[in-house]
């Protein structure tokens, strides 16, 4: 028995003592946010746009818990070369909260005073002891008058989709962003050089909201927007044009030029006898002929055509068209 009491108290402290090796001491993590590698800088209207990501892991590959402090900053570019310890001296420390996770992080700050100077900006992220990975990438951007704003949007339906209108001096392109119901965000539809420009992608009954923020380069405007619009269908096709009357076999024969609209549905004949009113005498027409049998020889006939789209718009009566019925 006292032997077996020997052999697990034994067992008992090796578990214990790790087999009476003594492994490397574990140094506390050092809990330091990774170097930021996708700074972006931009220029929107009358400010800089600061866009970048905070690494969810430390450098050491653990994730990041607490986050310290950000330092963002932009500065003139020294013209006789670069030195850090001068941009930190004399560069502007741009106000960025503190985040309470990773993830990305937006910043803004006014251009007025680098407008047509060379900037530098870097940013760099602390742990709450004020340690750092070192600066990201240095960001240079050569500061240009702002854009204004365009002025005076607006949209609304037109037979030929939706048409959005804007006043805007001195800027050749314009991006104009939509979103359906369908869409978290708004997203680029089309760039354009003027106004107006008309969206013939957009469908009847659905809503969409836009957007349009003016262009020079890398140099942008401040957005305008979002309008909202519902398209809706009020608008009839075309008005048939080149209705043609010729003489047939005993009928008269009309011909006119097809409709393009993609909702159109049929047409209509209507005529006149020796100058009387107007009678509808034929529907549902898909194709641009129509053959009347129901003449009598020696009269005068006046003939129109209208089209119809698919929910019933009507378009005004063609030119009417005048024979003498064989």
């Amino acid at each position: 028995m006292r032997t077996m009491a020997v052999i697990l108290c034994a067992a008992v402290c090796a578990l214990l003592t790790g087999c009476g090796s003594v492994g490397e001491p574990l140094y506390p993590a050092l809990r330091i946010p990774a170097r930021v590698i996708d700074l972006a800088v931009g220029e929107r209207g009358a400010n800089f746009d600061f866009d970048f990501t905070i690494a969810p892991l430390t450098t050491e590959g653990v994730a990041l818990t607490d986050i310290g402090g950000v330092e963002l900053r932009v500065g003139t570019s020294p013209s006789n070369g670069f030195n850090l310890e001068e941009w930190i001296k004399t560069s502007t420390r741009v106000e960025v909260p503190t985040p309470d996770k990773p993830g990305p992080v937006h910043a803004e700050f006014p251009v007025a005073k680098f407008v047509g100077q060379e900037v530098v900006a870097a940013v760099r992220v602390t742990n709450p002891k004020g340690r750092d990975a070192g600066w990201s990438d240095f960001r240079i951007l050569q500061v240009e008058p702002p854009l204004a704003t365009p002025a005076d949007f607006h949209v609304a339906a037109t037979a030929k989709g939706v048409e959005l209108t804007w006043r805007a001096a001195g800027i050749s392109e314009f991006r104009i962003f939509r979103k359906s119901e369908q869409q978290p965000r708004p997203i680029l539809l089309a760039t354009a050089t003027e106004s107006p420009y008309v969206d013939i992608s957009a469908e009847y009954g659905k809503t969409y909201q836009y957007s349009v923020q003016g262009a020079r380069g890398k140099v942008e405007s401040d957005v305008v927007g979002p309008e909202a619009i519902t398209p809706v269908d009020t608008f009839a096709p075309e008005v048939p044009a080149g209705l043609t009357a010729s003489v047939g076999l005993g009928a008269v024969e009309l011909a006119w030029t097809r409709n393009t609209e993609s909702d159109f549905k049929e047409y209509r004949v209507f005529r006149s006898e020796e100058g009387g009113p107007f009678a509808e005498i034929a529907r549902g027409l898909e194709a641009p002929t129509y053959s009347d049998h129901a003449v009598q020889s020696g009269k005068h006939y006046l003939y129109q055509v209208s089209a119809i789209d698919q929910i019933g718009n009507e378009s005004a009566p063609s030119a009417a068209v005048e024979i003498l019925a064989p």
